[in-house]
């Protein structure tokens, strides 16, 4: 409570400096969250290179990250509500903090498994808890705000992964040209670890800042501390603002009460119940629908895609740099706007462009993959009798010889689907005229999982045992025209509008409607399922992506993504209550009594 020797002066500026650290807690925790998804990427080629690992131990500890994850998302909401947000903050922190040295120090296989997969579950319990303590902690002014910072420094620590692996890339490099094959493998081997280290101090500051914050105000009450959760709404609010949203608190408490009096039963928390139902589906078709943009698998593929559109090597990868940039700088204007415009409107303005947005890019793919041809028998004629291929696919003769025709010389790209038994795999696009690409290579290590673990998520239903003596079958081999420069441009522009849609309407709004839709009774246990559905979809899409694209090319992948934004489009438009500037309490009530939100 304000004393009377405080001044209003003094006190509004407290409760403003406490809310700008809240945020500046909550944010280092969206860092970390893009730094566990983006950093692999800078540090594999490294690891590859000097740690002996084979392709199947590799792949494992890049999907390590995603297990650790959908096993934590699955706990984390039933954590939350037993030890409390605060305390869960500051533990996902610390699993984020113990798993850096114990992967920049191992020495094999088994610690580097365990380090990402901690990192997985930190990401997991982060993804849940920091929404969920957001949305519970800041008003209803600036709920929306506050959740966006969480995205955007998010795709900021997916740009520092980026740049960080970027540096150490330029100093492999200057290593490279002293021709010291003893120095570039010390180089490379320094690289990797030290990538992992500069992602430390922001995860000891998140630490240190989660014990500083108060605990959520609504867990507080809901455990029966009254005047616990005032003094935690009165670091941020004032005392009206505070005693406005206690009574809110105690009127949907009273109305339990009521309702248990009048039918002599208790009130089903359980989440298929009828009263939480509409809010919990809603959340889920937005968390799933958030995936089946495809926006993950455009922002991995993203360079890849450009050089099938047409663009070469360096200009694809400038293509990317600016596709990261756009989403950053366009996650800021949808932090600008959330509080302003509401976030049924962005969604629906969001999910419009990105529609219109893929069906250009998929017709666009469409015009070229019409005219390529499936040369898989000559490529199964080339397996050798140790059931491996080895192809380069770099000079005129060579597609003549796969096409058994005489092209006119134009550029050509060629991907191939293959399997093992019943574990599928795809090599990624590789061009013609490109004279210094490596033979494309196919082995069994290649596509097999490593273990019954990992063939278990990779594949549930097939045989490891039958696949590591199956033969190589390929199951396409498409080569397909390279388009023109121009094409590969209006292409990446196309791509730059899909993510500015994105990052301005769903990117910053999907943290939201999976926090603020459900009651504050199950918000934790429905924010985890939820959660878990998002994750789920993307796993699907990132397992069907590269055999889909390779067997019906980009054009269809594109289509579907667009037709499952239709879906998000109706769902935001004509279903979703707008919740800007709405309490928890009365978007609550919105659904238990039909009342306009």
């Amino acid at each position: 409570m304000q004393t009377i020797s405080e001044s209003p002066a003094v006190t509004e500026t407290a409760k403003t400096g406490y809310n700008r650290f809240l945020l500046l807690v909550a944010g280092l925790g969206g860092l970390l969250y893009g730094v566990d998804v983006g950093i692999i990427a800078g540090a594999l080629p490294y690891l590859e290179a000097t740690s002996g690992l084979n392709a199947g131990q590799l792949s494992f500890i890049v999907a390590a990250v995603l297990l650790g994850g959908a096993i934590s998302t699955l706990f984390a909401g039933m954590l939350a509500d037993w030890i409390g947000r605060k305390p869960m903050m500051a533990l996902s922190g610390i699993l984020f903090v113990a798993s850096i040295p114990m992967i920049s120090l191992s020495h094999g296989y088994g610690p580097l498994v365990l380090g990402r997969l901690l990192q997985g579950v930190s990401g997991g319990l982060i993804g849940v808890v920091i929404p969920l303590y957001l949305a519970e902690c800041l008003s209803a002014a600036n709920r929306g705000k506050g959740t966006g910072i969480f995205q955007w420094l998010l795709t900021l620590g997916i740009v520092a992964a980026a740049f960080i692996g970027l540096y150490y890339s330029n100093r492999v490099e200057e290593v490279g040209k002293l021709g010291d094959a003893a120095k570039l493998f010390a180089c490379k081997d320094s690289a990797w670890r030290s990538i992992f280290w500069v992602s430390l101090p922001p995860g000891i500051l998140f630490v240190i800042g989660s014990f500083m914050v108060s605990e959520s105000p609504r867990w507080l009450f809901r455990r029966g501390r009254k005047e616990a959760a005032r003094t935690a709404l009165l670091r941020s609010r004032t005392t009206e603002q505070a005693e406005v949203e206690l009574r809110e608190m105690e009127q949907i408490a009273v109305t339990e009460k009521t309702k248990i009096s009048a039918t002599g039963e208790k009130i089903r928390e359980s989440l298929l119940s009828r009263r939480y139902v509409i809010p919990f589906v809603l959340a889920c078709i937005i968390l799933a629908c958030n995936q089946a943009t495809g926006v993950n698998s455009i922002i991995m593929y993203n360079a890849t895609m450009l050089i099938q559109a047409g663009l070469g090597d360096q200009q694809a990868h400038l293509g990317n740099l600016i596709f990261t940039v756009v989403n950053f700088l366009m996650t800021i204007v949808g932090v600008m706007l959330v509080d302003r415009k509401g976030r049924k409107f962005l969604l629906s303005i969001g999910s419009a462009g990105i529609i219109i947005s893929l069906i250009c890019v998929g017709i666009l793919f469409h015009k070229t993959e019409k005219l390529r041809v499936d040369c898989k028998d000559a490529v199964q004629a080339m397996v050798a009798t140790n059931q491996t291929l080895t192809l380069a696919f770099n000079d005129e003769t060579t597609v003549n010889s796969l096409t058994g025709k005489a092209r006119s010389g134009e550029p050509t790209t060629l991907s191939i689907i293959y399997s093992y038994g019943d574990f599928h795999a795809a090599t990624p696009a590789t061009r013609s005229d490109n004279k210094t690409t490596k033979p494309i290579v196919i082995a069994r290590e290649n596509c097999i999982p490593h273990n019954k673990v990992e063939a278990f998520f990779s594949n549930p239903f097939a045989s490891l045992d039958a696949a590591r003596t199956a033969p190589l079958k390929i199951e396409n081999a498409l080569i397909t025209p390279v388009p023109s420069i121009q094409n590969g441009w209006l292409t990446a522009i196309l791509l730059f509008i899909a993510i500015a849609f994105f990052a301005v309407g769903p990117g910053v709004c999907v943290w939201l409607a999976l926090s603020e839709l459900m009651p504050t009774r199950i918000r934790s246990n429905g924010m985890s399922i939820a959660l878990l559905i998002n994750q789920a979809v993307s796993a699907t899409i990132a397992a069907t992506f590269l055999p889909t694209v390779g067997k019906h090319g980009y054009a269809t992948m594109f289509f579907a993504f667009a037709g499952c934004t239709v879906v998000y489009f109706i769902t935001a438009a004509f279903f979703l209550p707008e919740t800007k500037g709405k309490t928890l309490e009365e978007i609550e009530e919105h659904f238990e009594g039909g009342k306009k939100a």
